[in-house]
């Protein structure tokens, strides 16, 4: 499984290539086939933020999300890494005071966000998820102080969960704290996409939280962003999570796929037109959704004045 070329990421600038990323993919299927290899799909990764979807099976499935009246908006949003935008921040608030909780319990920090000058943590684009953390704890009585903490329950039964949707074993894996604070663990590659493959085609919660992702794609990132484009194009027949550090994540839920990216240099502009790439050659994309998604697959470059200098292809 490490005997395949990496995809390569090519910005051109004129008459030549100017830089290039290395990038390692994997798209698995439920059962755990291979369809799709690049690069070593072996290689440890931090998954970060692409595996917020799995992350939120616990606010469904412990029934903190029907105990609080969450519909598919907050449910998106638990799954985001979104914008900051007045509507993000409007309904995390909106939903902690349903808690009984404020801005200040939230444990992710704050994001300098475009046009707001006093930005709280309800700014941070992990805002929705921790709003999550804190909806489980309420629920099953766990201390809200803390909810961040590796050995806080709620992040244990976070953890379990998503190890088990990968079925990888985390005893002796990697460990580290992710920008939001919490708890990140190394997974290889490849037992990353399969968990996206056994999330995509399952029901029962994780088909409630594929169903709050295609209705609210608006929220699971921003207005503009590739994340929420792809899951508009389709429909929310593809859906799709990006994380830190180049690294993407996809589903294509009508046909039980889970693909995984991770640049090595882990540059977001690589990661973003390797999954689009492997989208394209799995045939999860249309002709016309392809069109529509274009100018952020293969983005065309231009300088401050407008003038197109180059572009970004995938090979």
């Amino acid at each position: 499984m490490t005997g395949n070329a990496p995809l390569i990421v090519e910005v051109s600038r004129g008459d030549m290539i100017e830089s290039r990323h290395r990038v390692a993919a994997a798209a698995l299927d439920a059962e755990g086939a291979s369809l799709l290899e690049a690069g070593d799909i072996t290689a440890l990764v931090y998954p970060r933020s692409a595996i917020k979807p799995l992350q939120a099976l616990v606010l469904v499935e412990s029934g903190a999300a029907d105990a609080f009246g969450l519909g598919n908006a907050e449910i998106a949003l638990a799954c985001a890494s979104h914008s900051g935008e007045e509507r993000h921040v409007e309904l995390v608030r909106a939903w902690l005071a349903r808690l009984g909780l404020s801005d200040s319990d939230l444990e992710c920090g704050v994001h300098s966000v475009a046009g707001c000058a006093t930005p709280t943590t309800a700014h941070n684009n992990c805002s929705g998820k921790h709003a999550g953390f804190l909806t489980v704890a309420r629920h099953l009585g766990f201390p809200t102080a803390g909810y961040i903490g590796a050995e806080h329950p709620v992040q244990r039964l976070v953890m379990a969960k998503v190890a088990e949707t990968m079925g990888a074993k985390l005893a002796g894996a990697p460990r580290g704290i992710d920008g939001c604070g919490i708890p990140v663990f190394g997974v290889k590659l490849a037992e990353l996409a399969r968990g996206m493959a056994r999330f995509s085609a399952s029901d029962g919660p994780s088909a409630r939280i594929r169903t709050a992702m295609a209705a609210a794609p608006s929220m699971v990132a921003g207005t503009g962003r590739f994340t929420t484009r792809v899951i508009e194009a389709t429909a929310g027949d593809v859906l799709v999570k990006e994380g830190a550090e180049g690294v993407y994540c996809g589903m294509v839920p009508g046909r039980g796929i889970g693909i995984a990216v991770k640049a090595e240099d882990g540059a977001g502009r690589a990661a973003s037109a390797a999954i689009g790439h492997v989208l394209q050659r799995l045939g999860a994309l249309d002709t016309t959704q392809s069109a529509q998604l274009s100018d952020a697959i293969s983005p065309t470059l231009r300088n401050h004045a407008g003038r197109e200098v180059g572009r970004i292809s995938v090979r």
